[in-house]
């Protein structure tokens, strides 16, 4: 399947700031059966955008506006490849957790199965881990596709309800949340049982055949696991879905603190209201148009053309 993605960013700012730095990881991964076609990022004020790789592959790229604004745009653009995924067996089979051990004895995954800023083990997740009765048992896929069902089942999917920066017992205790909340109580579930797990940032198609969750408009997080034999495997507990060629996979780290889909910082006076306005475009490119491939841009300095509409402040970005 082929998807044209847009994702828009508006920062508002009550009075004008002399100068902003930010970064983005907002470029669609090339890995694995997801090719990006294309890419582009525009910034209004204008801004050189330039790009670097980090080390765990994903693109980040980063400008300075260093002139009074009010207000910032920043839209990404992309073309994107998913293959059909392989198909994954329902059990790995025997020895699958002496595999990991192994791999984990060599330090390979070490950053994987360490706790990380928002995926840390709690007295709440302990409890919970025990209410389900989690453990090893014979097999690591069937013990990590029976964590995602359990978790759909007992959490509900409320948007608003947490923040980006709320620690996982927030969503432990009221028992519900949003995506970024469910990714890293499953992460950090995995990394305790000895399954090396990451934090995988990007989009969700949905079509009308789908009974998805999550919010449509809006950017979607979910786990990988790291596999004998079949590598690394995306569990989305939101939805309880294995992660298929609807999952359009943008950026992985051990949690959200790695990649977050804009950071940075500003200088200047400021008072303290500040709007964040994210909207979020997805949708299938016809086969007619698969050879009209748009050549890849890293960079763009123009301005970005259309202005985000007032509307689009309730498409929160992972809310």
């Amino acid at each position: 399947m082929r998807y044209a993605i847009s994702h828009t960013t508006r920062f508002t700012y009550d009075t004008g700031i002399s100068e902003s730095v930010m970064e983005v990881r907002m470029q669609p991964r090339t890995d694995g059966p997801q090719r990006c076609l294309h890419f582009a990022l525009t910034t209004s004020p204008g801004a050189r955008v330039m790009m670097y790789q980090d080390h765990d592959g994903n693109m980040v790229h980063h400008f300075d506006i260093p002139a009074r604004h009010a207000r910032l745009l920043v839209t990404a653009d992309a073309l994107v490849d998913c293959d059909v995924h392989r198909p994954l067996p329902h059990r790995l089979g025997p020895g699958g957790w002496a595999q990991l051990d192994a791999r984990a004895a060599t330090g390979e995954c070490w950053e994987y199965l360490a706790p990380s800023a928002f995926a840390r083990p709690t007295g709440l997740l302990s409890a919970f881990a025990t209410e389900i009765g989690l453990e090893r048992g014979h097999d690591p896929l069937v013990m990590l596709r029976r964590l995602m069902g359990e978790m759909y089942k007992r959490f509900e999917y409320a948007p608003q309800t947490t923040r980006v920066d709320s620690p996982i017992d927030e969503a432990l205790a009221e028992r519900q949340g949003v995506c970024q909340d469910f990714a890293h109580i499953f992460i950090t579930l995995a990394r305790a049982l000895g399954v090396p797990a990451r934090y995988v940032s990007g989009y969700l198609f949905r079509d009308e055949l789908s009974h998805d969750r999550s919010t449509d408009g809006a950017t979607h997080a979910w786990a990988e696991a790291l596999l004998p034999e079949v590598g690394w495997v995306g569990f989305d507990p939101t939805n309880n879905l294995i992660a298929e060629d609807r999952h359009i996979r943008v950026a992985v780290g051990r949690d959200y603190a790695d990649v977050p889909p804009t950071r940075g910082i500003y200088k200047g006076l400021c008072a303290a209201r500040h709007e964040l306005a994210v909207a979020v475009r997805v949708g299938p490119v016809k086969d007619a148009l698969a050879g009209h491939i748009v050549p890849f841009t890293p960079w763009m300095s123009r301005d970005a053309g259309t202005p985000a509409r007032d509307n689009d402040a309730s498409a929160q970005q992972q809310q």
